[in-house]
């Protein structure tokens, strides 16, 4: 991830004024410190990941662009807001979705671009939400009559409808804990902020306990599995979140490797449920995001705890009260949110575009499962080896297999799979030949 500093940050930087703070195991941060003096003079505001604005789907990036001072930056409460935006965003597609197998028109209507748009104008107040749904009617009157009829069936649907009581509840508790949290955050008075912070973190965890409810996985399609499961996440955020406006850095590092750990389990049992191209053309590229956008957000946010575990408490003190916000060396807070003002298409379209020339829908979908857990790579390799070997192809080594991308694994493994039954059945028909022959030869 690359930060982006203020123009007179960046001077300073570049001047050797300033250094960017980097974490004891040199991943660098989203603050600048004073090379003289060691002080803390400014956030980022903004980053980049491979060279792209970071837009997560369900994370907020300005809770790095807020680090350590989170309950008094105008960007803890643009972090709340973006997460409260995502989850309204999120529940709404699951509308379109429905309870079962969703129609691939469906799907398409409520895809990541598209959920993307929605959510910005949720953001902006285009639509508005209630009981954690948008008019969907109204958002996607653009998108043809099919679809307006779908959402019509969905909604008449009794599974679905008891889906949507469940989430509507939730939804009404997740955002009263959000709107109570922004309170608290104004509060001057430091034990009344922290008992109303711990006051809306046990609504948000029952909050919590709604999403989590196993009865609203069951009979669905795996972009609903996903879509669900996203909530679940932005959920979980938020409740990181309160621990960190206390202080509670060992917690919120502890919350957010176990969150790492549900979102990659999550996202590996949507693409192992997905089984058929709609539901791939769906998944490939919101998993792609959720990867290159949300992991690195969440992974970030944790190097960022790190690091305040590691400082003094009167670094700590000067670091949650300054008012950085003040001072010549920051932008206006606007630029930290011009990638979500001017959306464009998702770069993931254009990869999977691009895979899908070069591969087939099962190895894509392979590729994808290598890509959220890395460790899933092992077995293959040590197979596409050993055929390798037996074939006689001694490019394909466990050097050069590791050093392969995840496309080329999947392939290779998709060939070598197919190609094992067509080499049984031309070693069978070899063995009956000869039978024959042996039959025949006198004795």
């Amino acid at each position: 991830m690359f930060f982006q500093f203020s123009p007179a940050i960046q001077a300073g930087i570049e001047a050797g004024k300033y250094l960017q703070v980097v974490s004891s195991a040199g991943v660098p941060l989203s603050m600048a410190r004073d090379a003289t003096t060691g002080q803390i003079v400014g956030h980022a505001i903004g980053a980049l990941n491979n060279g792209l604005a970071l837009n997560p789907l369900t994370a907020a990036p300005q809770i790095l662009m807020g680090a350590g001072q989170l309950y008094q930056n105008h960007l803890g409460l643009q972090a709340i807001q973006s997460l409260t935006a995502s989850v309204a965003t999120l529940q709404a597609t699951t509308m379109v979705i429905g309870v079962g197998t969703a129609a691939t028109a469906a799907l398409a209507a409520v895809n990541l671009w598209q959920t993307l748009k929605l959510r910005q104008d949720v953001k902006q107040l285009r639509l508005d939400v209630k009981e954690g749904f948008i008019d969907l009617r109204q958002a996607l009157q653009d998108q043809g009559l099919e679809i307006i009829q779908h959402i019509d069936r969905v909604a008449e649907d009794v599974e679905f409808r008891n889906h949507r009581t469940i989430l509507a509840r939730a939804y009404g508790l997740f955002a009263k804990a959000t709107a109570r949290l922004q309170s608290a955050m104004a509060l001057q008075d430091l034990s009344l902020r922290n008992a109303e912070i711990t006051a809306a973190r046990d609504m948000l965890f029952q909050a919590l306990s709604d999403y989590d409810n196993d009865q609203l996985l069951v009979g669905i399609c795996s972009a609903g599995q996903i879509r669900r499961r996203e909530c679940v996440w932005a959920i979980e955020q938020t409740i990181a979140m309160t621990y960190e406006l206390q202080g509670e850095y060992q917690v919120v590092g502890d919350r957010l490797s176990t969150l790492d750990v549900t979102i990659r389990r999550d996202a590996l049992n949507a693409i192992q449920a997905c089984d058929s191209q709609a539901e791939l053309d769906f998944l490939f590229p919101e998993v792609t995001r959720i990867h290159n956008h949300d992991l690195t957000v969440i992974d970030s946010w944790k190097n960022h705890v790190d690091f305040y575990k590691t400082l003094p408490s009167n670094e700590i003190k000067f670091l949650t009260s300054a008012d950085f916000n003040n001072t010549e060396l920051l932008t206006s807070p606007d630029a930290v949110n011009e990638t979500e003002i001017t959306l464009t298409i998702p770069a993931e379209y254009k990869l999977y575009e691009d895979f899908g020339q070069k591969s087939h829908a099962d190895a894509l979908r392979v590729q994808l499962m290598f890509l959220i857990a890395p460790n899933l790579r092992q077995d293959p390799e040590a197979y596409i080896a050993q055929q390798a070997a037996m074939a006689g192809l001694k490019g394909l080594n466990p050097i050069s297999l590791q050093k392969a991308s995840h496309l080329a694994i999947a392939n290779l493994l998709w060939y070598f799979q197919l190609r094992e039954p067509a080499q049984e059945a031309e070693e069978e028909q070899e063995a009956e030949e000869v039978s024959e022959t042996l039959e025949v030869q006198p004795a």
